[in-house]
């Protein structure tokens, strides 16, 4: 995956691939990430600290929505979650320095280990989901990633992101609804969380709107409803063109006839 630099923010021109300078702060989590994993060769962590619904709120294992985050369920889990966190999370750290960045950061992943938590017991309740939901385990770092790509595409929706495969461009601002259809695509197992996903981007987006920046972000209604209304003006302007076209068509057309 690419990052390029275009429009609001962008920072100049051009296309490079990941960030020019990786944060301390940023570091510190990737190490912190790869330290634990490796830990969990030999010590058996995720029995204590996977994120477990029954546990949770029935035996009063609270530290849960906190510590699944740190942990992974394999080389290839953790490898694409740091890849992402070096990825979009370095340039939102230099924007927003140590503190906030990881404030944030912590925010989401935990958010989304409390929606991971309760939304089972909210389906069962409702006769949607089955009672061994509230047995499934989850860890990963995947909601605090979707927090920090939400964050990125919201403070520089238009730079330009290119897929490494396939090699498609695309601005930043799409960046949650494509990786969401490529997770859902491409889950032939079953065992992504897509519900950790989307906590994650509904905790930082509660918490950027907290903060009064989600109203200012391309997906708020005022901007929606600007957006429309712009869509709206482009396509009146060219059905006026098509028809201003159209008729010096039937003119340039009426003219060749009569000198035929």
């Amino acid at each position: 995956m690419y990052g390029g630099h275009r429009g609001t923010g962008g920072g100049g021109g051009g296309l490079g691939f990941g960030p020019a300078f990786t944060p301390p702060i940023v570091k510190q989590l990737l190490i912190a990430l790869a330290a634990i994993f490796v830990a969990q060769a030999f010590l058996p962590l995720s029995d204590f600290g996977a994120v477990t619904p029954v546990r949770v709120w029935q035996e009063g294992w609270l530290w849960q929505p906190f510590s699944y985050m740190w942990l992974h369920g394999g080389l290839a889990h953790v490898a694409i979650n740091a890849f992402m966190l070096w990825m979009f999370g370095s340039p939102l750290a230099m924007a927003w320095g140590a503190r906030r960045f990881f404030n944030y950061y912590m925010v989401c992943g935990v958010g989304a280990g409390v929606i991971i938590a309760s939304l089972p017991y909210l389906l069962y309740a409702i006769g949607v989901s089955p009672e061994y939901a509230l047995l499934v385990r989850t860890v990963g770092a995947s909601g605090a990633i979707y927090g920090v790509i939400l964050a990125y595409s919201l403070t520089w929706p238009d730079r330009t992101i290119m897929l490494i495969f396939p090699p498609v461009a695309f601005r930043a601002i799409w960046l949650i609804p494509i990786i969401f259809f490529m997770n859902i695509a491409f889950d032939t197992r079953g065992d992504v969380s897509h519900v950790g996903h989307l906590g994650g981007v509904v905790a930082g987006w509660l918490y950027l709107r907290w903060r009064g920046e989600a109203a200012r972000s391309p997906f708020s209604l005022a901007q929606l409803k600007l957006r429309w209304r712009r869509y709206r003006m482009r396509r009146n302007l060219r059905a006026v063109q098509y028809e201003d076209w159209d008729a010096k068509r039937r003119k340039r057309d009426e003219r060749d006839r009569r000198l035929h």
